[in-house]
């Protein structure tokens, strides 16, 4: 045998347990951190992520501050369990967090959790929809969702067949009592769950896994040493010359990397009125001055508004070759960002396909009066939106073969933003109103890789979600967890729109909505697939055509993201004009519903 191979085997046979960094007689005392003023008990957020052999590596900012997030869940779920309150009284708030910080310190000292991941303390002792007892949230739910909570997430939730229904109870339970309050509130259905629904408690391992994504079980430190005593005077050569081979081979990838990234893209900026002055590339995107931008939308008259939303307005200009563009102001910017804001236009100003809105430059400028402006300047699609079209005042029946042409004019669009676009782009907001239509009614996405650019600048350094209500898929909404089946769930809503002329948020009446997705749901598991199409529409296709749009859409809509097609997947099915035979239990669990012999979903990869 080889002596590699040799060295690699003695390696799996005395280190069959994960490797730990556990620092061992030198750790600091785990109570020692929590403040007498402190209620919150941080040792069990520790065993989770602190001590684990797999705790996480902390590169990427948004899933370290997820994280994070879901470990103060846990230890309130923890606090919940024994004192019976959510809330902590209001002097020990700020406290908290601060033993957390000097917590987060111990594995990564430069981060703030503060001004990282924007943490506030005043929301530990905050109530959220006036629950701040256990009492309270228990007379807010109906006594039949408790008891379903109750039987469903009472047991051990280690693997998934008993922890996707305990979720899919509590996702319910948010979707009817949280869903419209503030961000902070869709953790309080688990944290119930763990406290009070669950035998075990939120310390167990299954349970912080299924409720609180929290998968860095430690295992047994001492049974680790004594292998580790056992086999390191034979194989400790062996390592110290396989580690410092790998510290050396990294450590030149790494410089490699970065010499890449530092020639690929230049930006110098300036302080002068119009931002960034130069970038390097072979990009065809035009840095406007805000003089131009001014003279194109009348001084931004209202009479050019076509278009508001969260992130700012959209204008109808006139660019001085006579071409009308649509321009986006983005609301409350600062310079500060304006970098990063300028490498990602350019990465957006190089794709280029038949269903991405062309982009035509930007803008960005300190002024005197409007302050900092953040703008971005697209082609003007004549035909608007496709809400305008589904919902709008004047509403037009599209026929099926312009709503089938949309469809699949959208699934091209995401599916080459995922897998033909360097770097491969998540939209993050897929809706029926960033799906603009030209003269012939060709789809073009908009607003692709700009949905970080939030009103507060790069959402994704936050614990905020990007998305709009009824379109956001659920392990996004409630983990911060982002892939690209989350476009999936957007677009599967956006296809149940189509079908049913029926937008994503029902309203039942005055006090009462439905997500579309539950409605198509409940109708496709009573076996009535049709009663989703809206009748009215002209020139519907054969059954089994639309039978198989309707399913599609329901699939791509699944409540677990691996269940869901990817989008190339649904680019072959809908291109196809063989119908994919599709069979739905009543229970939800549809991998079969993705039949394709050539490309199978595999929807367990």
């Amino acid at each position: 045998m080889p002596a590699f191979h040799f060295i690699l085997l003695a390696l799996s046979l005395c280190f069959s347990s994960p490797i730990s960094s556990v620092t061992g007689d030198h750790e600091i005392p785990h109570r020692n951190l929590a403040d007498s003023i402190c209620p919150l008990d941080f040792t069990v957020v520790r065993k989770f992520i602190f001590d684990s052999p797999r705790r996480p590596s902390f590169l990427d900012v948004p899933r370290k501050c997820q994280t994070l997030l879901q470990g103060i869940r846990l230890v309130r779920s923890n606090y919940l369990r024994v004192t019976g309150n959510f809330s902590l009284p209001p002097i020990s708030s700020e406290v908290c967090l601060d033993v957390y910080q000097k917590l987060v310190n111990e594995l990564v000292p430069w981060l703030d959790i503060r001004s990282t991941c924007a943490f506030d303390a005043t929301l530990l002792s905050k109530s959220c929809n006036n629950i701040s007892t256990r009492f309270q949230f228990e007379g807010l739910i109906s006594k039949p969702e408790l008891q379903e909570v109750n039987h469903l997430c009472n047991r051990s939730l280690d693997d998934d067949s008993s922890c996707t229904p305990c979720q899919g109870a509590l996702y319910s339970i948010y979707q009817s009592y949280f869903i419209e309050n503030a961000s902070y509130c869709s953790g309080y259905p688990f944290i119930y769950a763990g406290a009070l629904a669950n035998r075990e408690g939120p310390a167990d391992s299954g349970t912080a896994k299924c409720l609180f994504s929290l998968d860095y079980t430690s295992t047994n430190a001492n049974n680790w040493k004594k292998k580790a005593i056992l086999c390191a005077t034979p194989i400790g050569a062996a390592i110290g010359l396989i580690m410092t081979v790998m510290v050396i081979w990294f450590s030149w990838r790494r410089k490699q990397k970065w010499k890449r990234r530092h020639n690929s893209v230049t930006l110098n900026e300036t302080d002068a009125g119009f931002g960034i002055e130069t970038i390097s590339g072979d990009s065809s995107s035009v840095m406007f001055t805000f003089e131009e931008i001014k003279k194109a939308t009348k001084n931004f008259s209202r009479e050019n508004i076509v278009g508001k939303g969260v992130y700012g307005n959209v204008y109808k200009g006139i660019l001085e070759d006579g071409s009308e563009v649509a321009l986006k102001r983005f609301k409350n910017c600062s310079a500060a960002g304006d970098a990063t804001f300028a490498h990602e236009v350019e990465v957006i100003a190089s794709i280029n396909h038949v269903n991405l809105v062309p982009f035509r430059g930007y803008c960005t400028a300190t002024v005197p009066v409007e302050g900092h402006q953040r703008i971005i300047v697209c082609d003007l699609m004549q035909n608007g939106s496709l809400y305008d079209h589904l919902f709008g005042s004047e509403v037009t029946k599209l026929s099926w073969p312009i709503r089938q042409k949309i469809a699949i004019g959208v699934a091209r669009g995401l599916a080459y933003l995922h897998y033909g676009a360097q770097p491969a782009i998540i939209h993050r907001d897929v809706k029926a109103s960033n799906i603009l239509l030209d003269d012939t009614f060709e789809p073009k996405l908009a607003d692709f890789g700009l949905a970080k650019f939030t009103p507060d600048d790069f959402s994704h350094m936050s614990t905020r979600v990007a998305g709009t209500l009824g379109y956001v898929a659920p392990e996004y909404a409630l983990y911060g967890q982002l892939t690209e089946r989350s476009d999936v769930y957007g677009f599967g809503v956006v296809l149940l729109e189509l079908l049913s002329s029926k937008q994503a948020v029902i309203s039942i009446n005055d006090h009462h909505t439905l997500l579309l997705t539950d409605w198509a749901w409940s109708l496709v598991e009573e076996g009535r697939v049709f009663d989703v199409i809206d009748e009215n529409v002209l020139e519907l296709g054969p059954p089994e055509v639309m039978e198989k749009y309707v399913l599609l859409a329901i699939l791509s809509c699944h409540s677990q993201l691996y269940a869901r097609p990817t989008m190339d997947q649904i680019v072959r099915i809908l291109e196809t004009d063989i119908p994919k035979s599709a069979n739905f239990s009543s229970s939800r669990s549809m991998s079969s519903a993705c039949a394709d012999d050539k490309h199978p979903c595999n929807c367990n990869e």
